[in-house]
């Protein structure tokens, strides 16, 4: 009989920041049980994945082997450990666990895409245990960025696993659990085999700070801004939500809620029960009619979502209100590398009105949801697991958080997605590697990342399109000449002629020198058109657009 195995799998989420996606199994090789850590989603950019509306880890390979999965457990309720349920469950078909306030947004990502909503099994905090397969899970309360964040405490026939999800060290995190070292020593106390840890802040030096370092500060500021102040944070961090409703309402202003994702966080946190004493709001519509002095807007968009409420009213009005010279917009969070300019436009945007813009540079206005270099040790120390596995960063995170690991005696190995890890013995070892992508959410399908359809996208936007159509008669022979229309080419070329017309000549030119054989055969019409076109387009403009070519033939 086989030797059964502790093996980890990440599809996403290990070698980069978002779309987490891990595989846990335990059994003989190639019969292992599973259960799946997190459905998470990631972001597009119109650089790389133009018109792609979201983007998921590509789950075929645990897909191939469903019968062997038992459940899916989710961390905690932000978009890039949650944000897949809805529209990867139907290839599952397995239970999901969350806590509650996880439990609530998993719920409502379910009924978004028509799947049960009933398949989201709501769960209590350590000690209570799900069983799954050969596992025992249970949810052990962590501070983060968004309340009741869990790590996983997964126990198996070969020891016990530690999964941090996103954490941070923080005893008064002012919603949501506070870290607690005496629990973590308790579940550490009877060993821990491997802990599989967070690595976002591994480059950071110095210790976290806590949530409620913030809340004075956001009371100051709001209190001595002039005119209308506009602020805006990620609208999961309930936290700090609450503490700039609680500067608002403290410096006398009404507080107005804008954006969507905004008001459905507080509702979640109040419907759970997380969140008690929020301040009143006003709606929009009843905000005209206040004193500009008097106002304060929590608006969506920290990271320059064109769509957000802080990007509408950069633009211009948004819900009726707009800002004006003297009011004060500030943000209240980090820029996520990678969004800088979509934040800079919005920023710019304000500056040109008057609006006095007030970013964290200064560290005042804002604290990190994840775990420092130093509170990562703080860790190390009170688990001490046989070995460490870091995840949740990119590649350069991932190996940063191994030396740290190493430093302190713990076997450490760097596994990026696709990366199979055998658990088992002393060490970590990398046993497989499998192939991992990305599927994309591409209006209302689901594409993969290889399928070709945004590479083609690409290229149409960097080099445009021609169509070129041609008409065959019963005898094979061109019936009048071709004729090209464009999208994204200039009209004139460097000949100084209209594009159109030096390109309809060339392929004129063309069909008259065609043989017979040739004008038998569509595909090698098609053939030379495209390569003829291409070089009379790269001769005038110095671009090979992509070329489509329709051939009409007549019976």
């Amino acid at each position: 009989m086989s030797k059964n195995r502790l093996i980890y799998l990440p599809l996403g989420g290990a070698g980069e920041i978002g779309m987490n996606c891990y595989l846990y199994g335990y059994g003989p090789k190639g019969k292992e049980r599973f259960i799946l850590v997190d459905l998470g989603v990631t972001f597009p950019d119109m650089d790389s994945t133009p018109g792609v509306d979201l983007i998921m880890p590509d789950i075929s390979w645990i897909v191939e082997r469903v019968d062997r999965l038992d459940a899916v457990f989710i961390t905690h309720a932000h978009e890039d450990h949650v944000g897949g349920v809805g529209h990867l469950y139907s290839r599952l078909n397995v239970p999901i666990y969350a806590r509650k306030f996880t439990a609530w947004h998993a719920k409502h990502k379910m009924a978004d895409q028509g799947q049960p909503e009933e398949e989201i099994r709501t769960v209590g905090a350590y000690p209570e245990v799900i069983k799954a397969g050969p596992f025992s899970v249970s949810y052990l309360p962590v501070s983060h960025s968004i309340p009741e964040s869990s790590g996983l405490i997964i126990d198996s026939p070969a020891g016990r696993i530690v999964h941090t999800g996103d954490f941070k060290l923080d005893e008064t995190p002012m919603v949501g659990e506070p870290f607690d070292p005496k629990l973590w020593a308790e579940i550490a106390s009877e060993g821990v085999k491997a802990l599989v840890c967070d690595s976002t802040n591994v480059f950071s030096p110095l210790p976290g700070r806590s949530e409620a370092s913030v809340a004075p500060e956001l009371t100051k500021f709001v209190k001595d801004a002039s005119g209308m102040v506009v602020a805006t944070t990620f609208a999961s961090n309930i936290a700090r939500v609450k503490a700039l409703a609680d500067a608002g309402q403290a410096a006398g202003r009404s507080v107005v809620l804008l954006g969507r994702a905004m008001r459905r966080m507080v509702t979640a946190g109040q419907e759970t029960g997380v969140l008690t004493d929020f301040p009143t709001t006003i709606p929009a519509e009843d905000a005209a009619s206040i004193p500009r002095e008097n106002l304060m807007l929590l608006v969506t968009g920290s990271q320059g979502e064109r769509r957000a409420a802080s990007a509408q009213l950069s633009r211009g009005k948004y819900l009726g209100l707009s800002m004006k010279e003297g009011d004060t917009f500030l943000f209240s969070s980090k820029t996520i590398p990678g969004n800088e300019r979509g934040v800079i436009r919005i920023m710019n945007a304000y500056s040109e009105m008057g609006v006095d813009v007030v970013d964290d540079h200064g560290g005042l206005y804002h604290v990190s949801g994840h775990a420092n270099g130093p509170d990562l040790q703080t860790v190390h120390g009170i688990i001490k697991p046989d070995m460490l596995i870091p995840m949740h960063g990119e590649h350069r995170h991932l190996r940063q958080h191994a030396k740290l690991g190493k430093a302190a005696g713990l076997a450490s190995i760097v596994a990026v997605n696709g990366t199979m890890v055998d658990l088992t013995g002393d060490v970590p070892q990398a046993v497989e590697y499998i192939e991992t992508g990305r599927t994309y959410l591409d209006g209302k399908v689901k594409i993969g990342a290889m399928d070709g359809v945004v590479r083609d996208r690409i290229r149409m936007a960097l080099n445009g399109h021609a169509l070129v159509t041609i008409v065959i008669d019963e005898d094979d022979e061109p019936l009048g000449d071709p004729w090209v229309e464009t999208m994204g080419l200039p009209e004139l070329g460097r000949s100084g002629a209209p594009l159109i017309d030096v390109l309809e000549g060339d392929l004129s030119q063309l069909l008259m020198r065609m043989g017979d054989k040739t004008l038998r055969d569509d595909a090698k019409i098609e053939e030379e058109l495209r390569k003829v076109l291409r070089r009379t387009a790269n001769d005038e403009i110095g671009k090979k657009p992509e070329v489509t070519v329709v051939i009409s033939r007549l019976s």
